[in-house]
């Protein structure tokens, strides 16, 4: 492969994006510090380009200063504004906005039998060609899960959103529960709210499921402990277990919570004791109100499978996306010129 220098430390975005969004895929959770050492690499390189093209003698150097000034004018405030608006998670954000200034522009591959990226769209910013090839790639993800549940014989009505899984695998499970005890919903209990839950009560799904008439007994919540942020934390060993959350600050997650002194009296009316567990943390435990708790509760300690809301990491379509741009390039041009529309 022949390239020049920058095009090829570029390169290192690959692995980086590939271990965050297996991170993102296992946890939920990605390291803040993960983007500032790539960031500070696109000034680097941006620099070395701009080098070469300053000041404007030529078009090419005009187009390139043009293509530059779309990926950060464009995809960076673009990025901030979608996940102000709770379209992205905040890594999300991160990872765009370090791709916006990291690979503005196409880079190019000479193999001995091609130049890559084969396509390349007419306004030629490479940022904006990832971010279209993740969109094209996260509208696949309803069919292949419709698929997957297809085959699995697990058809209903929202077999192209959610999927079936048993109960006692939800502590190592991510997203929504999909339905209540009175039938599907695209607002039910958080996962991780759901581990909150119970870590605060020092408490398990096993014994909650065993004893669900006791437990929802509020009396029976003593000792209160620190819920941490719901994470799954992967161990060293391969499996999975849960670990207090990480300092504040130090991964991407819509909120954290932390515990504080329960109240001393509770009410009678308050089945599971669902009030007094949000009224001892900060912030609502990722939108979840008592009564979507209560629901939820009662759906995991009578259901051996539920559906779920899995909800794909955007990581996951970006690293994909990432990776076809650098081999074949612009899907979405490439599809509308295949049609005939390019």
């Amino acid at each position: 492969m022949f390239a020049s220098v920058p095009d090829l430390l570029r390169l290192v975005v690959i692995p980086v994006l590939g271990w965050a969004a297996l991170s993102d895929v296992r946890t939920r959770r990605v390291p803040n510090r993960l983007w500032p050492p790539l960031a500070g690499l696109g000034v680097v390189l941006l620099v070395w380009d701009l080098l070469g093209h300053v000041p404007p003698a030529t078009l090419d150097d005009r187009l390139f200063l043009v293509q530059v000034g779309v990926s950060l004018v464009f995809v960076v405030p673009f990025s901030y504004l979608f996940w102000r608006l709770g379209g992205f998670g905040g890594a999300d954000a991160k990872a765009l906005m370090t791709l916006a200034l990291l690979l503005p522009t196409y880079p190019t591959y000479f193999l001995s039998t091609a130049a890559l990226p084969l396509v390349e769209a007419p306004l030629g910013v490479f940022s904006f060609t990832i971010l279209t090839n993740t969109v094209v790639v996260a509208v696949g993800y309803p069919l292949v899960l419709g698929v997957r549940n297809l085959l699995a014989g697990d058809v209903a009505s929202v077999m192209l959103f959610g999927r079936r899984v048993d109960v006692a695998a939800l502590p190592q499970a991510h997203g929504r529960l999909f339905e209540t005890p009175d039938g599907y919903t695209r607002g039910g209990l958080d996962i991780d709210a759901l581990r909150m839950y119970l870590r605060w009560r020092g408490s398990s799904l096993e014994a909650l499921r065993d004893s669900p008439h006791r437990l929802r007994d509020p009396a029976t919540v003593g000792e209160t402990f620190d819920p941490t942020d719901g994470r799954v934390t992967v161990a060293t060993d391969g499996g999975v277990a849960p670990t207090p959350g990480a300092e504040a600050g130090t991964v991407d997650r819509p909120e954290s919570t932390v515990s504080v002194p329960a109240e001393s009296h509770e009410s009678l009316d308050d089945p599971w004791a669902a009030e007094r567990f949000l009224r001892s943390i900060e912030g609502t435990a990722y939108g979840t109100t008592p009564e979507t708790l209560r629901e939820g509760l009662e759906l995991v300690s009578t259901r051996d499978r539920v559906w779920i809301s899995p909800g794909i990491p955007f990581l996951v379509p970006m690293f994909v996306g990432l990776v076809v741009a650098f081999g074949y390039g612009d899907l979405l041009f490439g599809l509308l010129a295949a049609f005939g529309l390019g």
